[in-house]
């Protein structure tokens, strides 16, 4: 195949339960035709969309992306100070989604206005120097204030959402329903790759502890689940079965390491019922980078899986440290850099298909990518350098936790830890890392702090722990 989707398929379905709305095939298509006709008619630059779970905003983003603009997708509840930054220093022709924020008052050059198939509007003068191959713009995870964008190119995201879809056996039968959100890389990758198939898309933004998410998934037929590690503690709590809903045969992981008690478990749980756990790797400055075969689970447990087609993996070795070291990816979904302003927009290729992800790990004979922690997430317990990935493994069966680093201690905080529990963690720690258990401060907490993509908020955190 070419690698290159059509984005939407003629035949793609979408349903909004907040509105009762229902696209059926052939209409969608005609829908986002209107709104790149608006978006086309334009003056040139970027097109910022405020992205709620709603059939509006993804008909106002298709129409763009259609139109050849680069899109900015943002969370529609960010900060109206935050918002007023971003639109300031980026200078999109356009603003849509902007119904869900009447807080806010258009920033200087921008008017308030309707624009047909893109709703409620802000109107700009916008920004003539757009590189042409600019086709998203996503917001680093974890940003906070006035974040940085990742600059994605148009025929990267295409090919990303073409493998995928090809890899992971998308068609016009399955049904999903979003359980992340649209403006997050991998609710993003979810909408793109049942679009581009001509499959369903059920936009819900209840979340998993709220009883209607499961009525929808019942009623729709929903075929196929998203979710982040933290999802997947949740599903264990509430007792999760796969065989209460019998057309749900494909549930999907990425947005962070699983940890393998829950890997074996939902793997168990879906072969038990005729279904799979896919396991999948990626960045928001890449899209999906791996994926786990689920027929190779449970033999590879532990990995985040094989490179796309038409991506690879090498590792950058520290002698020090055997065949492990920073993990670079290659392949045609690879960012073409970071975006502050305006003027970023302009700019080419900086990395030409080759990403440094930060993160640590090693392939082991067959290609298969295991990951083992983040160059930068360290600590220090009494001069000893210790990596708060590996603690965070090693307190896996204790379920939901997480470390930050304090000064010469690390702080470890567990989900409802009762004192013994706290004691007997630091007790652990001490023995495993060869420490005094001084030099680990166990805290309890009632819920991890998380941001808006469901990856814990290590920054909350650090703050909570001074």
């Amino acid at each position: 195949m070419t690698h290159q989707a059509t984005l939407p398929h003629p035949d793609a379905r979408l349903v909004d339960v907040a509105t009762g709305t229902t696209v059926e095939r052939g209409q969608l298509a005609a829908m986002v035709a209107a709104a790149a006709d608006s978006v086309a008619a334009l003056p040139p630059g970027p097109v910022v969309a405020l992205m709620p779970t709603r059939l509006p905003a993804v008909v106002a983003y298709l129409g763009a992306f259609t139109a050849g603009r680069p899109v900015a997708l943002l969370d529609p509840t960010v900060p109206a100070d935050t918002l007023v930054d971003l639109i300031t220093r980026y200078r999109p022709a356009v603003v849509t989604g902007v119904a869900a924020r009447p807080d806010v008052t258009p920033p200087p050059g921008y008017t308030a206005g309707e624009l047909p198939g893109l709703g409620a509007v802000w109107r700009g003068v916008g920004f003539p120097g757009v590189h042409p191959e600019l086709g998203l713009l996503l917001a680093t995870s974890g940003s906070t204030g006035s974040p940085r964008m990742v600059r994605l190119p148009r025929r990267g995201v295409l090919h990303n959402v073409a493998v995928v879809a090809e890899t992971l056996g998308i068609d016009g039968d399955e049904v999903t329903v979003t359980s992340l959100p649209l403006y997050y890389t991998y609710g993003l990758t979810v909408l793109n790759t049942h679009l581009s198939q001509g499959a369903t898309v059920v936009l819900d933004d209840r979340g998993l502890l709220d009883r209607g998410f499961w009525e929808t998934v019942a009623q729709h037929k929903v075929t196929s689940l998203a979710a982040v590690p933290y999802q997947y503690e949740m599903l264990r709590r509430i007792g999760f079965d796969p065989g209460a809903y019998p057309a749900l045969r494909t549930l999907t992981q990425a947005g962070g390491r699983l940890r393998d008690a829950l890997v074996l478990e939902f793997h168990r749980r879906m072969s038990e019922v005729g279904g799979q756990l896919i396991v999948m790797y990626g960045q928001t400055e890449a899209g999906r980078m791996a994926i786990l075969p689920p027929d190779r689970l449970p033999e590879k447990l532990g990995s985040a899986g094989l490179a796309i087609p038409d991506g690879r993996f090498t590792v950058a070795l520290d002698s020090a440290d055997g065949d492990v070291g920073e993990i670079h990816y290659h392949g045609p979904n690879v960012m073409m850099g970071y975006a502050r302003e305006a003027e970023d927009l302009a700019r080419g290729d900086e990395l030409h298909g080759t990403l440094p992800t930060g993160d640590i790990g090693r392939l082991d004979s067959e290609g298969f990518l295991f990951l083992s922690g983040r160059t930068r997430r360290f600590g220090k317990v009494f001069g000893v350098r210790v990596s708060l990935s590996d603690v965070e493994r090693m307190l896996e069966h204790r379920g939901a936790v997480a470390a930050v680093a304090g000064d010469d201690r690390i702080v470890v905080w567990v989900e409802r830890a009762d004192a013994q529990t706290r004691a007997e963690i630091r007790r652990e720690l001490s023995e495993r890392i060869g420490v005094h258990a001084s030099g680990f401060d166990v805290r309890d907490i009632p819920a991890l702090p998380l941001l808006p993509n469901g990856k814990v908020d290590y920054q909350a955190l650090t703050g909570l722990a001074r």
